[in-house]
């Protein structure tokens, strides 16, 4: 059966859909909904038996929804209505919410049920909930539905308020009035509801230092206090600020400026100027995890094993960051523990360098250059570790230069539902560095890593493990996820032979570096990517400023536009 993806965007819930539909041997093509006039030229070109549209900003044009079966992913429980659907649930903090497969018709998520999913809500921001709770429960209904639509015989249930089943209803748009935060009225909970019900988009617009911000990233913090919205203190990305029972961390931050784009910061950088009579109040990364707090980077240690965890806002890892978690990670590794497990964060494991802040900077390619190699130090700091042995664990997606960082592992284990792009190509054509040329190949050969750079495509965690790139993936809760990943490391510290395959393997890093040194990587790769950031072509640049600024595709790239290749 030949399926159409019809989507704003190429985000994660659509590459897990990709992902999941390939696997089950549907033919598929994506077209990004630019306008009416492209999106029926797509379905002229392809002629899809289906339409599935997994991330949609607008309605699907009446010729097209009269003619063929279109499919609508609606991010909330059955009955419920309106673009703000899981805005609402977050702010009201509903015990429960879910996922609805719908046929678009002529009323806007009104049409014909072919499936829903739900699960239990957690107190997240909504870009934590859409990308585990969402996504997982979008991808289960969407292949019910698809069953459904296949056997010729299911007839999709109508939408009908009067069933006890129903608990869904119509909500208007939320607006920043409805998203206001009162810092002399609101307690902490509420405010944390609200800066998590616009994480991602479009953030809690409010003031700060007499100038309008939007607040994004906020982080429970238990022990200070002080006069209901100050601003008390700052550590690494975020800074500290007082409500009425406690205080909240706000990790990121975007000036609106009018008739101007600008860019989501972290809030120590975005405010720096302001911040100079703040104290700071650092935490060692290595004492522990402050789970009372805000931490980017903190170690825990059990039975000879050491969990060393980096939770970056959506994976990206600034220049400031890497050389953070490369001192933690070298504190680490001269201690006497036998194992050291990467478990990046509950999101993401890591998706390389930060481009907002690199755009920010007064020179873009300078700071390009100054993260790639801070990076890259990271990477070397793994590669060359000779007294444990490191396992990455991906909680989370991992994209670009943060996949090649996983790879500098000596074993890799992943969840089921991680999604990994091994490649930076889309980015302005960028080459990449990490020490992937050496990385790569030595995971899945020559070709194969020609074929993933190249071809620009995401793929899942079992694809992942089938051609090598990882050892195994786990089809398990987040929660067992963990279990299991202590189990397998406790298991390898505590191994009989453990002396022995650490020998071994300092051996082969030997041979390989005597094959090739590990700097001839770098400095090959680090060439290549000063014409990327120095040079006269200008794409990675112009790549950057688009992705940051979230201007919407003018075309679909052809490697997901497979209609369109000839």
């Amino acid at each position: 059966m030949k399926i159409l993806i019809l989507t704003h965007s190429f985000n994660c819930l659509t590459q897990r859909l990709f992902v999941e539909l390939q696997r089950c041997g549907y033919e598929l093509s994506v077209e990004f909904d630019i306008n009416d006039a492209v999106t029926f030229e797509a379905v002229e070109l392809f002629n899809p038996d289906l339409i599935l549209a997994p991330f949609l900003k607008r309605r699907i044009p009446e010729n097209i929804w009269r003619t063929r079966a279109c499919f609508i992913v609606h991010p909330g429980i059955t009955g419920d209505r309106g673009p703000s659907a899981l805005d609402w649930a977050i702010m009201k903090g509903v015990p429960e919410w879910g996922v609805t497969v719908l046929q678009a018709n002529a009323e806007m998520d009104a049409g014909d049920i072919w499936a829903s999913e739900v699960f239990p809500m957690r107190l997240a921001p909504k870009s934590s909930i859409y990308r585990h709770e969402i996504v997982e429960a979008a991808t289960r209904a969407v292949l019910t539905a698809i069953t459904r639509f296949e056997s010729r015989t299911y007839r999709p249930m109508p939408l009908d308020y009067t069933r006890s089943d129903v608990h869904g209803n119509l909500h208007a748009p939320m607006r920043q009035i409805d998203r206001c935060i009162d810092w002399q009225q609101d307690n902490t909970l509420v405010i944390l509801r609200k800066i998590h019900a616009a994480d991602g988009s479009p953030g809690v617009l409010d003031s700060l230092f007499g100038k309008p911000y939007y607040l994004y990233d906020a982080h429970h913090e238990k022990k200070l206090s002080g006069k209901p919205g100050a601003i008390i203190a700052k550590r690494d990305s975020a800074i500290c600020r007082t409500t009425i029972d406690g205080a909240v961390w706000i990790g990121h931050v975007k000036q609106r400026q009018n008739n101007e784009s600008t860019l989501k910061l972290a809030a120590s950088s975005a405010l720096q100027h302001h911040l100079t009579e703040v104290p700071e109040i650092p935490l060692d990364p290595i004492a522990g995890t402050a789970a009372d707090t805000y931490q980017e980077i903190w170690f825990e240690k059990k039975h000879q094993v050491g969990y060393l965890h980096f939770a970056f806002y959506n994976g990206a890892m600034d220049s400031g960051q890497c050389e953070r978690l490369r001192e933690a990670y070298l504190k680490v590794a001269s201690s006497d523990i036998r194992v050291i497990v990467l478990m990046g964060g509950a999101d993401f494991w890591s998706n390389g360098i930060h481009l907002n802040h690199i755009e920010h900077a007064d020179s873009p390619a300078d700071e390009s250059w100054r993260n790639i190699n801070a990076m890259n130090d990271l990477v070397h700091a793994i590669i060359t570790t000779e007294r444990q042995f490191t396992i990455a664990a991906l909680q989370g997606n991992a994209g670009a230069g943060g996949v090649f960082l996983s790879l500098a592992a000596d074993y890799i284990y992943a969840n089921a539902r991680v999604i990994l792009n091994p490649h930076y190509k889309s980015m302005g054509n960028l080459y990449g560095s990490e020490y992937w040329t050496y990385l790569l190949p030595r995971r899945v050969g020559s070709a194969r890593a020609y074929a993933l750079t190249q071809n620009r495509l995401p793929i899942g965690a079992a694809e992942a493990r089938d051609m090598g790139l990882i050892d195994d993936c786990f089809a398990l809760s987040p929660e067992d996820f963990r279990t299991k990943i202590v189990t397998i490391a406790e298991m390898l510290a505590a191994a009989p032979d453990f002396p022995s395959r650490l020998q071994q393997k300092i051996q082969r890093r030997q041979q390989e570096e005597h094959q090739k040194p590990l700097h001839s990587y770098r400095n090959e790769e680090l060439q290549r990517m000063q014409l990327n950031f120095y040079g006269f072509d200008p794409s990675y640049h112009v790549a950057r400023y688009h992705f940051v600024h979230k201007i919407p595709y003018g075309w679909t790239p052809r490697y997901l536009a497979r209609h369109r290749r000839h």
